[in-house]
């Protein structure tokens, strides 16, 4: 991958593998090597609806986590 998509849900989805597949072992090294921040890539994706999550090294949907949305 030479740069990182715009679209939203194949940030999402992109980042996600990327870090799930184990080409980059945390989200600061997957966002330098592609040029931008890691607060750069939450801010946008929260700005979409996602958030990321430590623990799992993945973002998920805003509310995924949260016990009162289930």
């Amino acid at each position: 991958m030479e740069f990182l998509p715009q679209d939203p849900a194949i940030l999402v989805s992109s980042v996600n593998m990327l870090l799930r597949d184990e080409e980059f072992d945390t989200l600061e090294s997957l966002s330098y090597n592609f040029g931008k921040t890691a607060q750069e890539i939450k801010d946008y994706l929260r700005n979409h609806g996602f958030v990321y999550s430590n623990d799992q090294k993945q973002f998920r949907p805003l509310g995924y986590d949260d016990p009162e949305t289930k």
